[in-house]
């Protein structure tokens, strides 16, 4: 009894042939440099946008520390022209008047600070690892400092001191508190100017770009070192897997285009 039954396998050798010719094709085709793919990561780098937010909070920051003087000695300490005060202020104490100006202050700054970590964040999923470590506490310190100063007006007000005495500490606590948080401030904003001006690579194609010109290189900070936490080295190479994945998606898809286009 003859078997009728479909060839399985006689396209085998030809579709294997067909296949490894397809697969020569692509391995032989014109290969990508490095300098091509690091130029277009250069050419597609995304600046990080919060240089400007960041120097116009540091002005208003200036403004409101010398309208607040101003109003503690001129209107509340009386050693000005009161009628002026009552014409500027009206019915509005100048206590309360600095009390207002330093929510107002603090609520642009938490905007801000939003504002920034949306944009770091976006920066680290681009592999800018290295930079979003110099900046993640930095950029929250102006907010912390502020913060505490809330804290201590609050503290005054319900101590109820006699009114010379209020308004001294007050001046005194918004004193400090600029004398911290603007430099912080100031600082943060050189750091992400100077990011967007050197228009870097990720940190992986920097080391990758670094190794190929040193035969011996040293450990990077993807490895273990004796003096890193564990804490730390397992946060960098979660960080860096998460990267990684983006990156070689993204690779892929422009391997696919350039082939397709040779």
């Amino acid at each position: 009894m003859e078997s009728t039954g479909p060839p399985l396998y006689s396209a085998g050798p030809s579709a294997d042939m067909a296949r490894s010719t397809e697969e020569d094709s692509l391995v032989d085709g014109p290969l990508i440099s490095a300098d091509a793919l690091q130029s277009a990561m250069r050419r597609e780098f995304q600046a990080v946008p919060t240089t400007c937010p960041a120097g116009f909070l540091s002005l208003i920051h200036v403004l409101y520390v010398v309208l607040s003087l101003c109003v503690g000695i001129m209107c509340v300490l009386k050693f000005g022209r009161e009628e002026v005060c009552l014409r500027i202020l009206g019915s509005v104490q100048g206590d309360s008047a600095i009390v207002f100006g330093k929510v107002f202050l603090w609520a642009l700054l938490l905007l801000l600070t939003v504002w920034m970590q949306h944009h770091h964040s976006r920066a680290r999923c681009r592999g800018y690892l290295r930079f979003y470590r110099q900046t993640r506490r930095l950029k929250q310190t102006p907010l912390v400092i502020h913060s505490t100063g809330n804290v201590l007006v609050l503290l005054l007000s319900a101590l109820r001191l006699p009114q010379t005495m209020h308004t001294s500490l007050l001046l005194g606590v918004l004193g400090v508190e600029f004398l911290v948080a603007w430099p912080c401030l100031l600082y943060y904003t050189v750091k992400v100017m100077q990011f967007n001006n050197e228009r870097a690579v990720p940190d992986v194609s920097q080391e990758e770009q670094s190794h190929s010109y040193t035969v011996t290189s040293l450990p990077t900070e993807t490895g273990f070192r004796g003096s890193s936490s564990l804490e730390e080295v397992v946060e960098k190479q979660a960080d860096l897997i998460e990267y990684l994945k983006k990156h070689n998606t993204l690779l892929s898809k422009r391997l696919l285009n350039l082939t397709a286009q040779h």
